[in-house]
């Protein structure tokens, strides 16, 4: 499965673990890398020194390339911009915000920058700023989303730039990847899936809700304050919307949901807490192993494009 991607990242297969707040530590991005794809830290709203913490126990684990998520609304996003470049970081993905004033450090260190963009006009952006590659994702993605669907967010990026995308929303197995390939995608992120892996360190209830998901388990809230962001239903997200229908004001809806995700991932509090996760939740029935996983995706995907004429 050799793809611009592969070669660009130093890595085995073209797929990339999402950079998910509290749930992408070291032990899941390690083991990700070590099964051949490309782990992800996510620096989310951490001080510099936990990742850096985290960056040096990943390479405990592997000596294989990872990288760290950056979400530049960070308050400490200059400071863990610096952290990646010093620790020797080789891949970096960026969201909520432009990237560019980190460029010229990063590009001097030998990291490859790769912004998650949810539009055209974005994605036409970083790539005048100097993105090596993007990441497409669509609104069936969990967490933080944007508008478009994945089926018509990739192709649109694919044809506006010159550098390779990567698919990310609503890839759950070989199905999915295959189709992010058709569309013009040269690799894919997926996140929900690599949460109920064996080596991810999240609540065992915050797993067992992901398995037990059915189709329509996925809620999205916050569209009318203009960050809208996708969650499995429940207790917080029911009385989420009933306030948010009724015209409840920004802060007394941030004050519901301030820490949730923390609550959920660490506490195991699914109930009250933000169980964030794509619509494939309702896919995944199954846990096992980062390698396991991405042997059967592989494996999956090479059934149904083999002889298609994508790989290289």
């Amino acid at each position: 499965m050799q793809t611009e991607v592969t070669k660009l990242l130093g890595i085995e297969y073209p797929i990339i673990q999402g950079g998910m707040a509290w749930v992408a530590e070291y032990h899941l991005a390690a083991a990700v890398s070590e099964a051949g794809g490309l782990g992800l830290i996510g620096a989310a709203s951490a001080p510099a020194e936990w990742v850096r913490d985290q960056i040096r126990e990943a390479k405990k684990l592997t000596d294989k390339p990872f990288g760290v998520n950056i979400m530049l609304m960070s308050p400490y996003a200059d400071e863990v911009a610096k952290v990646v470049a010093e620790e020797g970081v080789k891949v970096v993905t960026t969201g909520a915000g432009n990237p560019e004033k980190y460029m010229a450090m990063w590009k001097e260190a030998g990291v490859k920058v790769i912004p998650v963009v949810a539009s055209v006009a974005l994605a036409k952006r970083m790539e005048r700023c100097g993105a090596d590659a993007l990441v497409a994702e669509g609104c069936e993605a969990g967490g933080h989303i944007g508008e478009n669907t994945t089926m018509v967010l990739v192709p649109q990026v694919a044809d506006a730039v010159n550098i390779p995308v990567i698919a990310a929303g609503g890839i759950a197995d070989g199905r999915g990847i295959a189709a992010a390939f058709m569309l013009g995608a040269k690799g894919v992120q997926m996140g929900t899936h690599f949460v109920v892996t064996d080596e991810s360190q999240v609540h065992e209830n915050y797993k067992e809700r992901i398995i037990k998901a059915k189709d329509i388990d996925s809620r999205v809230t916050g569209r009318t304050t203009g960050h809208p962001v996708r969650a499995l239903r429940n207790d917080m997200t029911k009385k989420y919307l009933e306030l948010e229908n009724n015209g409840a004001s920004f802060e007394e809806l941030e004050q519901l949901t301030l820490g949730g995700l923390r609550r959920a991932v660490v506490d195991g509090d699914v109930k009250n807490g933000s169980v964030m996760a794509g619509q494939i939740a309702g896919m995944v029935k199954e846990r096992m192993s980062c390698k396991d996983l991405i042997q059967k995706l592989v494996k999956e995907t090479d059934a149904l494009i083999k002889g298609a004429g994508f790989y290289e």
